[in-house]
């Protein structure tokens, strides 16, 4: 069995899923290539459009506030993964969430859509909002809603 090219394991990355730079440099150089020739390839995937951070960070942002998790969360999730912040910015604008919304919706799912009645039971959903990345002003919101 022949040894994959530095391209290839880098395009069979980006095949599966979208990655940002920062990925692909760590995995590329767990595979113990040479840091000049994995920007070298990875600036050629850019050029071509085969790699790029902006797609990466729309599907990541789409995929992970499907899950239940908030702007705070997401937006530092995709800082560790090497994303420049007007990248993150320009994603968030696109999205066109309402975290407002999509606070109240995660914790009627989990909790159901009456408020709670005492302090311990609003403490616990407002720890598992904030865990799950919302804002302050989106957790007290959310428990303003009723139907």
């Amino acid at each position: 069995m022949r040894k994959q090219s530095l391209r290839e394991r880098a395009m069979n990355f980006l095949a599966r899923r979208e990655h940002s730079v920062t990925e692909l440099i760590t995995k590329l150089r767990t595979a113990e290539f040479e840091l000049d020739d994995i920007l070298d390839v990875i600036d050629r995937l850019t050029k071509q459009d085969l790699q790029s951070d902006q797609r990466f960070a729309e599907n990541y942002l789409h995929y992970r506030s499907q899950r239940g998790f908030g702007g705070m969360k997401i937006r530092h999730e995709l800082k560790q993964r090497g994303v420049a912040d007007d990248i993150i910015n320009n994603a968030f604008n696109e999205a066109n969430i309402d975290w407002f919304l999509h606070a109240i919706t995660q914790r009627c799912k989990r909790f159901g859509e009456q408020s709670p009645d005492d302090l311990k039971e609003r403490a616990k959903q407002q720890r598992f909002l904030q865990q799950r990345g919302f804002t302050h002003e989106q957790i007290s919101e959310s428990f303003q809603y009723e139907k």
